[in-house]
């Protein structure tokens, strides 16, 4: 198992930020696909098409979301968690993702830096 931490800048606020990774409806303007997603605790959340499952942990209105991402036949719990502050640049978005099983590791890591954070940014850069 391994943890991923990076720390991403977007040109946007994070209450923008906020609404783009928590409604479904914001979440397909940007990914290009069908989501499912809720801010209540415990509800289960699908990103990419079902390539992305979970469930949705915690959230605090604009400044950060915890979710627990399931791996299939795996134990222990992989939890997201990404923070936002606010910076000069629109917002700092901090992400630490734990417990992400070895053979998924490089794949994990490339989605982060290019479909989802990569996704946020070209999506705000050309807002």
């Amino acid at each position: 198992m391994k943890d991923y931490k990076k720390y991403y800048s977007i040109p946007a606020t994070p209450e923008e930020i906020y609404m783009a990774i928590t409604n479904p409806i914001t979440i397909e303007l940007w990914t290009g696909e069908v989501a499912q997603m809720s801010t209540e605790p415990g509800t289960e959340f699908s990103m990419w098409d079902g390539s992305i499952v979970g469930k949705n942990l915690e959230f605090e209105p604009n400044k950060k979301v915890v979710q627990q991402w399931y791996f299939e036949g795996q134990s222990d719990n992989s939890i997201v968690t990404i923070k936002l502050h606010a910076d000069k640049n629109g917002t700092s978005a901090e992400l630490r993702h734990t417990n992400i099983p070895d053979d998924d590791y490089n794949d994990i890591v490339e989605g982060w830096n290019d479909s989802y954070f990569g996704g946020l940014i070209d999506f705000f850069e050309g807002a």
